[in-house]
């Protein structure tokens, strides 16, 4: 069960305090919750006077024990009589209610709840719309929690529930069912990520992602390793070969009625990447399940577009290989030939991102036709090394394109930092064997550029973009929102983007 928490808004709670609420509870009016959260704010002008009367202090006082009690994320509780019933009181704070300030509250406020629980909150009592989507899709994504037992599988009986009070006319109710939207969406993500590579083959991600496409109004097509070859996918087919379980492509369509735009999205979907025959130190091994989590991005944002309303049509791509060593693995100074004709020496066999991406790249320029294309992976060290784990790298042919994808991720929290596509080092990937080199002849060159001039190879002259999510696709500690393991990072830039871009153009 990706979410443990389902957040509701309580439209005629007319902006109630919670210290109005209590009286209800107390009243016999109310069911009493297991929590009633509290927003802290840095500058609390309007104390709640109801609340006070009961807790004997504002909330304020009661976080007061430190040193900036309305810090986001700050957690502080307390136990007050609601009549004869006993009530747990969160006090959070939220700082100066910025979207960042909310994306640390909501995540914290996450962590707090579990399966069976029942909370109350007005915490976004007075916050416009989008902050309010913000703090509800937050909670939800900082109560994920991902676990190989059967019990975190049980029904939605178990999941958490929290109320937020809402005024009926000020669009928070729709921003809550967005974030909703939104938010499973991304613990899709993160669960295809999470999942043991044990058990997530190529074709177990083929599969997962035919389901989803059978619950959300997606076409799929599913390009088995025989298909692969006719059609000339050389660089996936390389990849795959050193395993037992062979390679495919995913492809899935969502075609709207009436779309006059169309977006291929890629992903790259190495379900194991132990480095092949370039083999990695096993320090290096151990989160390379999630090495997959640019093709997870795409299948989760693609679950979500019928239900936000996208109005582009839009293609996901999934390369899916996994990346072992054996006596049919592809090798260090092997010359493959692409989708497309290109030939490409490999000079590093973990370097096999960049193949399949190349592949599925030059598919969708020649077959797909698309007005755009954004590709999506956890690439190269170098991106986390430049940028750690707060942004990803954005490489673009195209500042307009650029520039959208750049607000999407400032309005999703999926950031991005633009980085330059530099003509200068494009001769560094030159062989003498085939018609360009897979990586850099040059030891000191800069890795996530190369690498992303050698996908610009294969995207052809259409705007064309390659986010580098290497550092931020995983955290190994909980932090705001996101939470340790895979962070499901791109799935809420790329619903972002394309919602965005939608309301944009029909306006």
């Amino acid at each position: 069960m990706p979410l443990t928490s389902v957040v509701t808004a309580l439209p005629g709670a007319a902006r109630s305090t919670a210290g109005q609420f209590l009286r209800t509870v107390a009243d016999g009016v109310a069911e009493p919750p297991d929590l009633v959260i509290v927003a802290v704010p840095r500058d609390d002008a309007a104390p709640d006077p109801d609340l006070a009367d009961l807790l004997g202090a504002g909330p304020q006082e009661i976080a007061a024990g430190s040193a900036d009690p309305g810090e986001p994320g700050r957690i502080t509780t307390a136990v007050v009589r609601a009549g004869r019933v006993p009530v747990r009181i969160v006090c959070c704070g939220v700082g100066d209610r910025s979207p960042a300030a909310l994306r640390r509250a909501g995540g914290e406020l996450g962590r707090l709840l579990w399966p069976g629980q029942t909370a109350w909150s007005d915490v976004v009592s007075g916050l416009p719309a989008e902050r309010a989507r913000i703090l509800a899709e937050s909670i939800l994504l900082g109560s994920y929690r991902y676990r190989e037992t059967a019990a975190d599988w049980a029904g939605s009986s178990a999941i958490a529930r929290v109320g937020l009070a809402v005024a009926e006319a000020d669009g928070a109710a729709a921003a809550i069912e967005t974030a909703r939207v939104i938010a499973t969406a991304v613990a899709l993500t993160r669960d295809l990520s999470n999942t043991p590579s044990v058990r997530k083959s190529p074709q177990w991600l083929a599969d997962s992602a035919a389901r989803v496409a059978a619950e959300s109004g997606l076409d799929a097509r599913i390009w088995t390793s025989q298909e692969l070859a006719a059609a000339g996918f050389g660089g996936i087919r390389a990849v795959g070969a050193g395993s037992s379980r062979p390679p495919v492509l995913i492809e899935l369509r969502y075609t709207p009625p009436g779309a006059s735009r169309h977006v291929v999205l890629v992903g790259k979907g190495i379900t194991f990447d132990s480095g092949g025959l370039s083999l990695k130190p096993t320090d290096g091994m151990t989160m390379m399940k999630t090495d997959m989590a640019g093709g997870a991005a795409v299948i989760g944002a693609m679950s979500a577009l019928a239900r936000l309303g996208v109005a582009t049509a839009v293609t996901g791509l999934v390369p899916a290989a996994e990346n072992m060593p054996s006596g049919s693995a592809y090798r260090p100074g092997d010359v493959i030939t692409q989708f497309g004709g290109r030939t490409v020496e490999v000079l590093n066999t973990d370097a096999e991102g960049r193949l399949v991406l190349a592949d599925a790249l030059a598919y969708a320029d020649r077959e797909l036709a698309p007005d755009e294309v954004v590709d999506i992976a956890t690439l190269t060290g170098a991106a986390r090394v430049a940028l750690g784990r707060s942004h990803a790298a954005l490489y673009a042919t195209s500042d307009d394109l650029a520039g959208r994808l750049l607000a999407a991720g400032e309005a999703s929290g999926d950031r991005l930092w633009r980085m330059p596509l530099a003509d200068d080092y494009r001769p560094l990937l030159d062989s003498q064997v085939a018609d360009l080199a897979h990586v850099a002849t040059d030891a000191e060159a800069p890795g996530s550029v190369t690498a992303a001039l050698f996908l610009r190879e294969f995207a052809g002259r259409r705007p064309w973009a390659h986010l580098d999510i290497a550092g931020a696709a995983r955290r190994s500690a909980d932090d705001g929102e996101l939470t340790a393991g895979a962070t499901g990072f791109g799935t809420r830039l790329l619903l972002h983007w394309l919602a965005a871009d939608a309301v944009s153009r029909v306006a």
